[in-house]
């Protein structure tokens, strides 16, 4: 007989508050579903502690802080499986960081993506199924360089953070801009202090033909366009990961939080999230799972295997936060004793301005996907409603949503990558194999 392994995955779990004791409309029919797949996947958008950290200097737009029991309600959907490389991971710096790990553990949850040190950050978390073994890598190209993890050394303990996922960034410009850039540059010293710390040896010198303008790096090209690669260094790590992935468990699932887009359309992945997705695949990954922009972005099966490049939000509560550290209220020159709701108010003008404006930030999907004998069979997508036109106090958590809205959409984004969407009864499927 064909053994079935099933999986499902949601995007960001920004959660900020408690389920009530008896759930809310909507929420059975979403367990039920979650609950009828043995890998049970979310994204841990949030901090996890009682205030054991201090708030970092700079944060991923709102400090994400919540209290440790909303880990419960997210097993109450019926998660088992979590990623915690994100932009919010240290928006409490280590101590925050690590607390939530601590949170995490002390419940039995399996998480990846962040640790004590950077081959913790990086290492597989391992999920045991009835039928099979399943490996979690979590890593994250959004965030401060604070939140990175540092490796151990002979001498040093290592540094708590995230596993990353880094980028170079290339701006092409024509001759005639490229030289315009070198005048502006040499009028202003732009990069005089660069430039000694090159003399001094502390800096390697320029590649030729480029100029690094205010920390940007230009080259001149036929035309103008902008190009990002993946960091070797981070892919070389993550392909060990993968390659260890393989060899421990049956299959092997990649989680990538990137906000980052193309040509300004958070709709459409980084050139670089695309070349980072087909290698890890390259090197025996089974799925890649995106998330970070917030909604959706389209699918892509890439030999065989699925590639979702964003499933949006799950829970997104990002305005029920309970509190804000004085940078928050600083940053928007805000008396610091100001009240959450009213600071919330003047951020989106009274929800006038913002996320809470962006239609496509409120609708989303659960992916589920169905193996048989270690290969991908079928992809499910189930669409889920965050309530957009509901007050703050109900807004950001999920229902199952009436219609088809979202998956057309999806199927939109879907296109550009070859894949096809069909709709029944109120599910998108999309056949692999």
């Amino acid at each position: 007989m064909p053994t079935e392994t099933t999986m499902i995955f949601t995007g960001d779990s920004f959660i900020t508050r408690r389920l009530p004791e008896d759930g809310y409309e909507g929420f059975g029919a979403l367990h039920r579903i979650i609950q009828d797949f043995q890998v049970r996947f979310t994204n841990l958008e949030i901090t996890v502690h009682d205030e054991e950290g201090y708030p970092d200097a700079q944060s991923g737009g709102t400090w994400a802080m919540t209290e440790p029991p909303v880990l419960d309600d997210l097993l109450r959907y019926g998660f088992n499986l979590f990623n915690t490389a994100n932009n919010h991971a240290v928006d409490y710096g280590h101590g925050g960081l690590l607390a939530t790990i601590a949170n995490l553990n002390k419940r039995g949850c399996i998480s990846a993506g962040a640790g004590r040190n950077l081959a913790a950050a990086c290492r597989p978390a391992y999920l045991e199924t009835k039928d099979a073994r399943v490996a979690l890598i979590g890593a994250c190209s959004t965030g401060f360089p604070t939140g990175i993890a540092g490796n151990q050394s002979p001498t040093m303990q290592g540094r708590p953070g995230l596993n990353p996922l880094r980028f170079n960034t290339t701006y092409h410009v024509t001759r005639e801009n490229f030289e315009h850039l070198e005048g502006i540059a040499s009028a202003t010293n732009l990069n005089a202090w660069q430039q000694r710390l090159i003399d001094l040896g502390y800096e390697p010198p320029l590649p030729e033909g480029s100029l690094n303008f205010g920390g940007l790096q230009f080259v001149a090209s036929e035309e103008d366009y902008l190009s990002t690669t993946v960091h070797p260094g981070d892919m070389q790590r993550i392909r060990a990961a993968i390659d260890e992935a393989t060899r421990q468990a049956d299959y092997a699932i990649v989680s990538i939080h990137a906000h980052e887009a193309l040509d300004g359309d958070p709709a459409k992945p980084a050139e670089f999230l695309r070349e980072f997705a087909h290698e890890a695949i390259d090197c025996g990954a089974d799925a890649i799972i995106g998330h970070g922009p917030h909604e959706l972005r389209g699918i892509e099966i890439y030999n065989g295997k699925p590639i979702f490049y964003s499933l949006g939000n799950f829970i997104f509560q990002t305005e029920t936060v309970t509190t804000q550290p004085a940078d928050a209220f600083e940053k928007h020159a805000m008396p610091t004793d100001t009240g959450i709701g009213s600071y919330m108010d003047s951020r989106s003008q009274n929800g006038t301005r913002g996320y809470p404006t962006e239609p496509h930030i409120w609708t989303s999907v659960m992916a589920g996907i169905r193996f048989t004998d270690g290969a991908a069979t079928q992809i499910e997508l189930y669409p889920i409603d965050l309530s957009m036109d509901k007050p703050r106090s109900r807004r950001g958590t999920p229902t199952p949503a009436a219609g088809t809205e979202t998956l057309e959409y999806l199927a939109d984004l879907s296109g550009e990558f070859g894949t096809k969407i069909r709709i029944r009864d109120g599910v998108g499927l999309v056949d692999i194999r």
